[in-house]
């Protein structure tokens, strides 16, 4: 068995991350000793729950299970998740556990942070984007029909427990998507400023077969790698006023284009990775990196196995842009590379990125 602890220290709030190979059956009681004799209630996948409902055997009446599918992150699950609490007669002392992707993790963190105005939040992430991004770092929300993520807040879980062994049946879209993630990572390291220095993208290159094998041991170190640098970055900037920003590289456009399509024919890592693609694009048109770069970066993200998305109708996509949280005065805000693993951030008008020749 492998054991990775690393831990967050934030000002509000330090917490530990548990990486482990352990039996998934070994996980139940690791809840529950960090439970106690405390009142708490599961969110859990449903995906999860038909694979791992008898393994984890959660007490029915503890248990929330949330559909999967972007289209969940909603107010109206959220409500459910709340009423769900009141009637397990929760009190502040209780205990909220997440245990699924990125979208059960916001929710149920969202739902913490908000009821009796917060009370412990627990996440076990069980796809590959939650156990390298989202399940790090106190990012919760939920999705409006004016955009992704507007509303939601600054949450950090108690405790985070990572196991790689939810990966092994994770479906190969799912699986792709969080490689979106990772090779975010990889194209911003430098700029992340960790004590360490990993090489992701070499990382990447050399271990592309074993990842792809979802080899446990290369998948713990991918894992330990993106954990660091996003704790780098969140402790040096916990509410993303300046450094944690960098973090939404290929976000801006991402965004667009899953809200474009109703986050149903393009997974959040196939639309960031369309956002990198995008970001590198600007790069080279403004000189802000020479072309050797950008066809190294292309070319990893081709190995990664990533198709090219067909061109949307930029009207529309910079109207959706607009409406992104990270705007500013009618500015788009976008990560832009720089250099190798460096990136920066840039405003751009609408029309501006226009007069841009894609």
């Amino acid at each position: 068995m492998v054991e990775i602890s690393v831990k967050i220290n934030t000002s509000e709030k330090n917490y530990p991350i548990i990486i482990e190979d352990d039996a998934i059956a070994d996980l139940r009681g690791k809840i529950k000793n960090y439970i106690n004799d405390r009142k708490y209630i599961v969110v859990i996948s449903a995906k999860v729950e038909k694979l791992y409902g008898k393994i984890l055997n959660i007490p029915k009446k503890n248990k929330f299970i949330l559909k999967d599918g972007e289209k969940e992150k909603n107010f109206k699950n959220y409500y459910k998740i709340i009423d769900f609490a009141l009637k397990n007669k929760l009190d502040r002392n209780s205990v909220v556990v997440a245990i699924g992707g990125g979208v059960v993790g916001d929710m149920a963190g969202f739902a913490a942070s908000t009821y009796m105005r917060g009370i412990d939040f627990v996440q076990v992430p069980t796809t590959l984007l939650a156990c390298t991004d989202s399940s790090v770092g106190g990012k919760t929300a939920i999705d409006t029909k004016y955009g992704k993520n507007l509303v939601g807040s600054f949450y950090q879980p108690k405790i985070v427990f990572i196991n790689p062994k939810f990966l092994k049946t994770l479906d190969e879209k799912q699986f792709l998507s969080g490689l979106g993630e990772v090779v975010k990572y990889a194209f911003i390291e430098k700029s992340c400023l960790c004590d360490e220095e990993f090489n992701l993208t070499n990382f990447l290159e050399e271990k592309i077969k074993e990842i792809f094998e979802r080899d446990e041991k290369v998948l713990l170190k991918l894992i330990e790698i993106c954990v660091k640098l996003k704790k780098s970055v969140v402790e040096k900037d916990e509410k993303e006023s300046n450094l944690r920003r960098i973090l939404n590289f290929g976000h801006t456009y991402g965004h667009a284009i899953e809200k474009i399509n109703n986050y149903k024919k393009y997974t959040h890592g196939e639309a960031v990775v369309e956002g990198i693609r995008f970001a590198f694009n600007i790069a080279v048109k403004k000189n802000m990196i020479d072309k050797n770069y950008n066809f190294y970066a292309m070319d990893i993200i081709k190995k990664m196995k990533f198709k090219q998305l067909p061109k949307f109708n930029f009207d529309k996509i910079a109207k959706l842009m607009q409406m992104d949280k990270k705007a500013h005065m009618n500015k788009l805000v976008f990560v832009l590379p720089i250099d190798y693993s460096k990136v920066n951030i840039i405003e751009l008008s609408p029309e501006e990125l226009k007069d841009i020749d894609f």
